[in-house]
């Protein structure tokens, strides 16, 4: 809403078929706020594995106020370049938010020096949050007094113990605050993110590159012949710390690999069984012993004891 209401003149919002729904429902939640006045382009990916560059430089143009895009998608694991995407958007006078969720702590990235305009993230995945961790935000800092929080709480308040009854925006990002702060959840991070520092992000990408190509490796090796197919990119430079393979008895595969076999991947609409490497805590014998739990899965037939219905959580 905030990002929208600073390009009033323009009224496309430019996003893809890879990003994640919810980012999706809240994009078209906005348009529908501001009166339909916007519409929203969503570029295809035929493969749904990757999107081409160069349709992505004609999607944005004159009339694009905004660009969503997650720097690594859910899905299959496409990692954007997020500079390039960046540089093209303010050529035409646009703004960018990326989504880092599946990117931030396992992927090196600057936000300040590549102009990025807006951020959101979580911290449960690659930052050792675990569930229920903070999500967190970032405001370039030109914008941070002209962008407008569409929610008004306390603490984004310029004094909020003093209790007035006029709202007054805090100076700088603070102003995005809203309710209270999750204080034990934010002390919880302090010793995660102390580990990702330690190690450093460049050193972690490196590994998760290693491990992710070695994880294709022994798809090619063990998993393709038993009739997987591979839903991420081959390049490693264009992907980030998952690798999703594909198979139509996916989600029952799934299933039998949580429940028997002490491996714990998630499912992802079709046919997708994503497998996620988190670098400080994975090691390449993992990556061994869980394809060979997967062939095993396959060999012994043991995803045909589970129903194909869907559970509510996958």
């Amino acid at each position: 809403m905030a990002a929208l209401a600073l390009r009033p003149e323009r009224d496309v919002a430019v996003s893809d078929a890879l990003n994640f729904p919810s980012d999706l429902y809240v994009l078209q939640g906005c348009i529908h706020l501001l009166g339909d006045r916007h519409r929203l382009h969503l570029i295809s990916n035929p493969d749904a594995i990757t999107v081409d560059d160069e349709e992505i430089r004609r999607a944005i143009d004159g009339r694009t106020v905004l660009v969503v895009l997650s720097h690594v998608t859910f899905k299959s694991g496409f990692l954007y370049d997020m500079a390039a995407i960046t540089r093209r958007a303010h050529e035409v006078g646009a703004l960018v938010l990326w989504d880092l969720c599946h990117s931030v702590g396992v992927v090196p990235m600057e936000l300040d020096r590549w102009e990025v305009d807006l951020a959101v993230g979580c911290t449960y995945k690659y930052l050792n949050g675990g569930p229920c961790s903070p999500a967190f935000l970032y405001v370039q800092r030109d914008l941070q007094a002209l962008a407008v929080a569409p929610i008004w709480g306390w603490f984004g308040e310029r004094n909020p113990f003093a209790l007035e009854l006029g709202y007054v925006p805090a100076d700088g990002v603070t102003r995005f605050l809203s309710g209270t702060p999750p204080m034990l959840s934010l002390l919880a991070m302090e010793s995660a993110l102390d580990i990702v520092l330690e190690a450093g992000v460049e050193r972690i990408s490196a590994k998760s590159m290693r491990l992710t190509s070695y994880l294709i490796d022994l798809f090619d090796e063990v998993l393709a012949p038993l009739g997987f197919t591979l839903g991420s990119p081959r390049e490693p430079t264009r992907r980030g710390s998952h690798v999703s393979i594909q198979r139509p008895e996916g989600y029952r595969i799934n299933r039998a690999l949580i429940e028997e076999m002490q491996v714990l991947p998630d499912f992802r609409e079709p046919d997708n069984i994503r497998l996620g490497l988190a670098p400080l805590y994975t090691s390449f014998s993992d990556v061994w012993s869980g394809v060979d739990r997967i062939r095993r899965t396959m060999g012994e037939k043991r995803y045909l004891r589970f129903p194909a219905i869907r559970s509510a959580v996958t």
